[in-house]
C-alpha cells in the first residue's frame, strides 16, 4: 500500500508521433548506438546533446539503482526501468517538438515495484556536491520523509536557477501499470526524440 504523497500521480512525457514508454535502455547496445548517432545528427531534440559515453553511463547507473533498489527490498519485475517524474514537469515536455504529458495515479502501481531518485538518475548519482540524496534509491515508503526534507523540486526550482534538481525521477519495473500504454517492439527509428521514418 502508498503512503499519503502528494503529487498522487506519476507523468511520463514523450513525443506525440511515437508515443509513450519508448527508450533506448530497451534496445540492443549496437541498435541502440546507432540511433543515438542518427539523433545527434538530426540535431532537433534535446536528446541530441548527450554525451558520447551517454549510453554506457546510463547502463552502469540503472545496475546501480536496480541494486540498491533490490537490496532496500524492492522487487525489480524488468532490467531496464521506464521513467516516469512524481507529479508533473512541464520543463521536461519542452524536449519533445510535440511533447505530450502522460499521468497514472500512483495506487495503479505496486509500491515494490517503483523507485525513485531525487533528481534525474545521472545527477542524482554523480553528482558529488555532499548533498545528502546524491547517491540515494528511495522506496515508495521513504519518500514522506524525503518530500518533508527537500520538499518537491518542481516547486522551489521550476526555472533551473538552483541546481540540476528538477523533478523526482521514478523508475517503475513492471509492465504491469503500464501495459495499455506500451506499443510494443519499437521501430528504432521512433525512439528517444529522432523523427520517424519509413516502418520497417
Amino acid at each position: 500500500m502508498w503512503p499519503e504523497i502528494q503529487p498522487d500521480f506519476l507523468s511520463h512525457y514523450y513525443e506525440a508521433r511515437r508515443g509513450p514508454f519508448r527508450n533506448l535502455s530497451h534496445l540492443p547496445s549496437d541498435e541502440a548506438e546507432g540511433l543515438l548517432a542518427r539523433i545527434r545528427q538530426a540535431g532537433t531534440t534535446f536528446a541530441a546533446g548527450r554525451a558520447e559515453d551517454y549510453l554506457q553511463v546510463r547502463r552502469e547507473l540503472e545496475d546501480r539503482v536496480r541494486e540498491l533498489f533490490a537490496a532496500k527490498g524492492g522487487r525489480p519485475m524488468l532490467r531496464r526501468p521506464h521513467y516516469m517524474i512524481l507529479g508533473a514537469c512541464g520543463w521536461v515536455k519542452g524536449w519533445y517538438e510535440d511533447g505530450q504529458e502522460l499521468r497514472i495515479p500512483l495506487a495503479r502501481f505496486r509500491p515494490e515495484e517503483v523507485s525513485f531518485t531525487y533528481g534525474d538518475t545521472f545527477p542524482a548519482m554523480r553528482l558529488a556536491d555532499g548533498k545528502p540524496h546524491r547517491g540515494q534509491v528511495y522506496t515508495a515508503a521513504e519518500l514522506p520523509g524525503v518530500l518533508q526534507a527537500f520538499g518537491l523540486p518542481q516547486e522551489w526550482n521550476g526555472e533551473g536557477t538552483m541546481g540540476p534538481d528538477r523533478y523526482i525521477e521514478a523508475q517503475v519495473w513492471s509492465d504491469e501499470a503500464i501495459g495499455a500504454y506500451l506499443q510494443g517492439p519499437a521501430d528504432v527509428s521512433e525512439v528517444d526524440g529522432l523523427p520517424p521514418g519509413p516502418r520497417r
